[in-house]
């Protein structure tokens, strides 16, 4: 009785409209490059002081389910990721809107980013104490091994010339050695520049290769460039999602929720992570993987699935262990805290009936982002009417303001400049982008774990080996390399015998 309790208390009438807040300013804040679910929870908290523990927290997991899913509006429309758990949403989604099938886009991801949300909540509901003792075990070793195979996977990600992706992926690697190094504090490529010795945030690298770049890139041909129509608003079937599709699509869902569910129950990966390797898993299964990149719908069914299944399953190490998995989670302790609520083992037992006000809010905040998210398609589309020089001067406004904000210092607004012609310098030559953020984002996991792992096996690589789930995931790296080379080999076989079989007289 205790149980339902809790879950009746959110079908209060603060709860529901704290809920209902929330995910509406989450998806704004998702949606402006620049703005993140870390920045709409951070400045939301203090919200929460003088309300109850219900309301209060309802608020707080609506902003997180918003934030996330709000970033693949701007990802599908502008080509512009609103947030680093959509970067994988704009390959696809913006080839889409190109060809005029922008509402069916903007369909396809929200419906999986509801799906995605269902899982994770379900995750969490269902088997999350056993989960966060699981992934609790790993240690470097086994992070070490799983940043590895992450970062093999890149050669997914290079389009058709794999010695672009490499370099691109090596730059990020060496971006992100700027700073101190780990465990013993060396600076590294600072120059003497002391703002560098912290090294360099995600969000002004991102806005920076993704914004900007495409700011540059239009104001390089503006003055030939021919204002184009919005395109027709089309969304046949349910979320322009036929049965015939569901069907299809399914085996791609599942891979990307379990994607989605174990990055999110590693503290440490995030959900900018998850998204590019379910992109990357569903590019390798598929029959056609040259369709991706070119506005293949799988491709957002992977991204979208896996960032949202990993708001449920990041909240698992927070609750059951009381680890946080990522800033949102962090700030999200913070609200727990402020209301004399701690989280971990004892959690379940001694607040019983809040757990289950979570769980509900968390399956409500899920249904709201769907409706408003739906029903807001229309006019996400009229975006596209505004001319695009009002638009992108717009975005880049909000990209500079939005550096500044994450870490108040000027120093990040330069970044964002410095990336933004890096990028559009890349733009020019044809190196992609996906390669240069892995490499950012797993660079210094790989080189922490790495030299954490040395330490403790006293510079001996091989006792990594004997530990069966690090052993696991370099075996799978090596596999994973041997048959994208098989592959190759192939097509390229293929391609020779087509070249060389003569044309049929007419």
């Amino acid at each position: 009785m205790q149980n339902l309790s809790g879950i009746l208390d959110v079908f209060a009438l603060a709860p529901l409209l704290a809920i209902f807040g929330g995910v509406a300013v989450g998806i704004i804040f998702g949606a402006i490059p620049g703005l993140t679910a870390t920045m709409a929870v951070a400045l939301c908290l203090p919200l929460t002081f003088g309300v109850d523990p219900v309301t209060a927290l309802s608020l707080l997991v609506g902003l997180y389910i918003g934030g996330i899913s709000g970033g693949l509006i701007t990802a599908i429309l502008l080509n512009i990721p609103g947030t680093p758990s959509s970067i994988a949403t704009t390959f696809d989604g913006y080839p889409m809107t190109q060809r005029g099938e922008g509402g069916r886009a903007l369909g396809i991801a929200i419906f999986y980013s509801f799906l995605g949300t269902l899982v994770g909540c379900a995750v969490l509901f269902l088997v999350a104490p056993p989960l966060a003792r699981f992934a609790l075990q790993f240690g470097s070793f086994e992070y070490f091994a799983i940043a590895v195979f992450a970062l093999t996977l890149v050669a997914g990600l290079s389009g058709g010339n794999l010695a672009k992706g490499l370099a691109s992926a090596l730059i990020g690697l060496l971006v992100a050695m700027i700073g101190l190094a780990p465990v013993d504090a060396y600076t590294r490529f600072t120059f003497g520049i002391h703002a560098l010795d912290g090294g360099l945030s995600l969000l002004p690298v991102l806005l920076g290769i993704f914004a900007v770049s495409e700011v540059l890139k239009y104001a390089e041909g503006a003055q030939d460039a021919q204002e184009e129509a919005a395109p027709a608003f089309r969304l046949s079937g349910f979320f322009g999602v036929s049965s015939a599709d569901f069907r299809a699509w399914f085996g791609n869902f599942t891979r990307s929720s379990a994607i989605g569910v174990a990055v999110g129950l590693l503290p440490g990966i995030g959900s900018a992570s998850s998204n590019l390797l379910a992109y990357m898993a569903a590019r390798s299964a598929a029959k056609d993987p040259d369709s991706f990149g070119k506005g293949n719908p799988q491709g957002l069914v992977a991204s979208e699935t896996s960032n949202n299944a990993g708001i449920g399953a990041a909240l698992v190490p927070l609750m059951a262990l009381g680890i946080p998995g990522d800033s949102v989670t962090a700030l999200l302790l913070g609200g727990f805290l402020i209301h004399g609520i701690q989280p971990g083992p004892l959690l379940f037992t001694t607040n019983g009936p809040l757990v289950y006000t979570i769980f509900t809010a968390l399956l409500l905040a899920a249904i709201v982002m769907l409706l408003l998210e739906y029903f807001g398609i229309r006019l996400f589309i009229r975006i596209l009417s505004v001319p695009k020089h009002y638009l992108l001067s717009l975005v880049l406004v909000m990209c500079v303001v939005g550096a500044f904000a994450a870490n108040n210092r000027l120093f990040d607004v330069w970044t964002l400049l410095a990336f933004g012609l890096l990028g559009y310098g890349m733009l020019r030559f044809g190196y992609p982008f996906a390669p240069l953020i892995l490499g950012f984002i797993l660079g210094p996991m790989i080189e922490e774990n790495l030299r954490s792992a040395l330490m403790s096996t006293r510079g001996e690589f091989l006792p990594i080996l004997e530990r069966p789930v690090a052993a696991l995931f370099l075996g799978l790296a090596v596999l994973y390399l041997l048959l994208y080379a098989a592959g190759r080999v192939a097509r390229s076989r293929r391609q020779r015998r087509t070249a060389q079989t003569p044309m049929p007289p007419e």
